[in-house]
């Protein structure tokens, strides 16, 4: 059986996750308790069609009393008896989340007469961070619309059948805060900005006037090649370490011009390299 434990802050996307995966053949259960997952598990194995069935389970605050903590253990222990079972934790900004609540006048589960939206999103994290740091991915959607977050939901699962890992470059504006799903953050802000050229200043990493600048600049060269160096060196390690998904995400001042053009690079690089290579510009793609 193939077993994929959907998780995360409320607001972040859990239910369009859920059917997203349900579009594409997964059986879904949303809330169920934790400690029926087991029993669960355990009877669909009794099936002669176990290997051909797909789950994907549900898991969220809202079974905080039914021993979320003890998540992280039952999926060592699914992993360690061969079923086949990964987990992708969804999370947003606090602001985002707000906003969210705030547009669809949903109450949130934790708050109540003496807790705020802000209290119970805080309240929520803190419950949620073991969860969050077992997870095998971590799907930052702060900057997603609905669209691109079923897009990425779809990719992201329909990749995962390949043992391989993914790697995925992420370029971003540190003025916008970090992403959350980020494996490793590599901070080029040293570099020279073309944003200081009028004539490129409205284009992107991606036009060819600011690659052949940036292209000409000894500074930049250097720092994609030690980028590029030291993924070569870690990365077979992250995948030695039983890793099913990195995020390599390369941050600028407002992630239009130096981020994009070597995340774009580095992409280029390693597409010939590993299996599966995404890209993402959250700047670009907000």
């Amino acid at each position: 059986m193939k077993l994929l434990i959907i998780s995360g802050r409320s607001g972040s996307g859990k239910s369009t996750a859920l059917s997203v995966l349900e579009d594409v053949g997964y059986n879904c259960i949303d809330n169920l308790p934790v400690s029926l997952l087991p029993a669960m598990v355990a009877q669909i194995k009794l099936h002669k069609d176990d290997d051909q069935r797909k789950f994907a389970i549900g898991v969220d605050v809202r079974t905080a009393w039914q021993d979320l903590d003890q998540l992280p253990c039952l999926i060592d222990d699914f992993r360690q008896s061969k079923t086949g079972c990964q987990m992708l934790f969804l999370d947003a900004s606090d602001n985002i989340i707000i906003k969210r609540f705030s547009e669809t006048r949903r109450r949130h589960p934790l708050s109540d007469d003496d807790t705020d939206l802000l209290g119970a999103i805080k309240q929520e994290n803190t419950i949620l961070s073991p969860v969050a740091q077992a997870a095998d991915q971590v799907i930052d959607t702060s900057m997603l619309s609905l669209h691109e977050l079923r897009d990425l939901i779809k990719k992201t699962v329909l990749s995962s059948g390949d043992k391989s890992m993914v790697v995925q470059f992420q370029s971003f504006g540190f003025k916008y805060g970090l992403p959350t799903d980020a494996d490793l953050v590599f901070d080029v802000r040293c570099l020279p900005n073309p944003h200081w050229v009028p004539e490129l200043r409205s284009m992107t990493g991606l036009d060819e006037g600011v690659a052949t600048f940036l292209s000409a600049e000894a500074e930049v060269r250097d720092m994609q090649a030690d980028i590029e160096k030291y993924l070569e060196r870690w990365l077979p390690s992250f995948i030695a370490n039983n890793r099913s998904y990195i995020t390599v995400a390369i941050g600028c001042t407002g992630g239009q011009h130096r981020s994009v053009y070597l995340a774009q690079n580095l992409y280029q690089i390693f597409t010939s390299r590993f299996n599966d290579v995404q890209i993402r510009h959250r700047q670009l793609d907000a």
